[in-house]
C-alpha cells in the first residue's frame, strides 16, 4: 500500500476525472487495482520458479545472457529513474501549492528527510515509518469526504455537478474507455518492472503472498475514488482553473484545523513512502546489478558507502531537475508508457517460459518502443502505446521461435 499510494495517484486521478469524467476517475481506480491484483496472481508462481532470488535483477542474471542482462538492467534503472522523477515533480507541485515559500526550499528539506530514512536508514527505517503514513492516508480519505458530504449534503453536491459540469456524468465516452484500456496496459507494465514491488514479493511469507497483493489491490482501489469525491466537493459550486489546484482548494473549505493538518500529513505520507521505497530499490538495483559486476572485489562496507553516495546524488539531481520541470503528470506517464507496454511481453516470457531465452528477446522492448514513437509519431500517445505493445509482442515471439530453431539445430548436431 505504501509503495503504490503515490504522488501520481494524488495528482493524476483528479486529472483523469476532469479529462474523462467520472468514468475516468472510476477507471483509474479499477485499472490500478487490477494491475496489483494481476501481479498477485503471478506472485506464487514467481516465488516457486525463482526461490533463491531477492530482486528483479537476480531474475535477469539467472535467465538472460550477458548482453541481455545488461540491457534489461539498464532499462529497469531507466524506468526507476523515470518513476522517481514523476514523484519528485508531484512533490514539487504539491509543496508549491501548500506553502507560501519557494517549492525548492520545501523540496530540499523533504528530500533530506527521504535521504535520512531511505538512503541511510534502509529498509528497517522505511518499514517503521510506512505504517504511520498509511494511517494518516486512510484517516484523510475517510474523514475529509465524510465531513464535507455531511456538511453540504450528497444531493446538493450532485445537483451542483449536474448544473456546472454535466460532462463529468457522461457515461458513453468512448475516449474514456480507450484511456482506461491503455492505462491498464501501462499500469501492468509498471508493476511488472517495479524494483520495489519485486523486493516486497520476497519479503512476504510465501503462503501470504497472493492474499497480500489481492487485499492490497482491493483497498488501493478506494484511494482514487476518495480523491474523486474530494474533487467533486471543490467543483460542485462553479467553474475551476488548473487541475492541480483543485485538491488544495479543499484547504479553503476545511474549517477544523485538524482536517487541514490531516490533509498535509496525507500528502506528505503518500509522497515520502513512495520516494523512500523508490530510492531504496533503485539504489540497490544500481549497486548490486550495475556497480558490483563492474567491481567484483567490493566489500559490504564499500557497497554501503557507495549506496549512500548514489542515493544522495540522485536526490540532489532530482532537486535540480524538478526546479525546471513543467508538464502534465498524466502526459508524462503516457510518454514513458511505450516502454512499460513494450516490457510486458518480454517480462512474461522471462518469468514463465521454461525454454532457454533467446539472446534477441530483450531487444524487442527497444524495437517496439523506437518504431512506435518514430514511424507512428503522428498518432496520439494512447494509440502508439498499443502499437509498442503489439510490436514488442511480435518481436518477442519471433525471437523465441528463432531460439527454438537454434536449439534444435544444436542438438541435431
Amino acid at each position: 500500500m505504501a509503495r503504490w499510494i503515490t504522488g501520481n495517484t494524488i495528482l493524476s486521478s483528479p486529472e483523469s476525472l476532469v479529462k474523462y469524467g467520472l468514468l475516468g476517475g472510476i477507471g483509474y481506480s479499477l485499472v490500478g487495482a487490477f494491475s496489483i491484483f494481476m501481479f498477485g496472481t503471478f506472485a506464487n508462481k514467481i516465488r516457486f520458479r525463482f526461490p533463491d532470488v531477492e530482486t528483479i535483477g537476480d531474475v535477469f542474471q539467472e535467465r538472460l545472457r550477458k548482453d541481455g542482462y545488461w540491457l534489461m538492467t539498464i532499462i529497469i534503472l531507466f524506468l526507476g529513474l523515470d518513476s522517481l522523477f514523476m514523484q519528485a515533480v508531484g512533490a514539487a507541485v504539491l509543496f508549491d501549492l501548500l506553502f507560501n515559500i519557494p517549492f525548492t526550499v520545501s523540496l530540499f528539506f523533504f528530500f533530506f528527510y527521504c535521504f535520512i530514512i531511505a538512503g541511510l536508514g534502509g529498509m528497517k527505517w522505511i518499514q517503521k515509518f510506512e505504517g504511520i503514513s498509511i494511517f494518516f492516508i486512510f484517516a484523510a480519505i475517510i474523514f475529509i469526504p465524510l465531513y464535507f458530504f455531511i456538511q453540504e449534503g450528497a444531493f446538493k453536491v450532485y445537483d451542483g455537478i449536474r448544473l456546472y459540469h454535466p460532462y463529468l456524468l457522461f457515461a458513453k465516452n468512448h475516449e474514456a474507455y480507450f484511456f482506461i484500456a491503455t492505462f491498464m496496459l501501462v499500469a501492468c507494465g509498471q508493476v511488472l518492472t517495479d524494483r520495489s514491488t519485486w523486493q516486497r514479493l520476497y519479503m512476504i511469507e510465501q503462503k501470504k503472498v497472493r492474499i497480500t497483493f489481492w487485499s492490497t489491490a482491493f483497498v488501493w482501489s478506494t484511494i482514487p475514488i476518495a480523491l474523486s469525491a474530494m474533487l467533486l466537493i471543490v467543483i460542485f459550486e462553479g467553474s475551476f482553473g488548473e487541475t492541480y489546484t483543485l485538491l488544495f482548494q479543499l484547504i479553503t473549505k476545511i474549517d477544523p484545523i485538524f482536517l487541514s493538518v490531516l490533509f498535509f500529513l496525507f500528502c506528505f505520507g503518500a509522497l515520502s513512502t513512495t520516494i523512500n521505497a523508490e530510492i531504496h530499490a533503485t539504489t540497490i538495483h544500481f549497486i548490486k546489478h550495475i556497480r558490483l559486476p563492474l567491481k567484483i572485489s567490493m566489500t559490504d562496507q564499500q557497497m554501503r558507502k557507495e549506496s549512500y553516495i548514489f542515493s544522495g546524488l540522485l536526490l540532489f539531481v532530482l532537486l535540480i531537475v524538478t526546479h525546471f520541470a513543467k508538464f502534465s503528470l498524466l502526459n508524462f506517464l503516457f510518454f514513458y508508457g511505450h516502454l512499460y507496454a513494450a516490457s510486458i511481453p518480454v517480462m512474461l516470457i522471462i518469468i514463465f517460459s521454461k525454454r532457454k531465452i533467446s539472446r534477441l528477446l530483450p531487444y524487442s522492448i527497444i524495437a517496439g518502443w523506437l518504431i512506435s514513437v518514430t514511424l507512428f509519431g503522428s498518432l496520439i500517445s494512447l494509440q502508439t502505446i498499443w502499437i509498442s505493445f503489439f510490436l514488442s509482442g511480435v518481436f518477442s515471439v519471433l525471437s523465441m521461435l528463432f531460439a527454438r530453431v537454434e536449439l534444435t539445430s544444436k542438438y541435431s548436431k
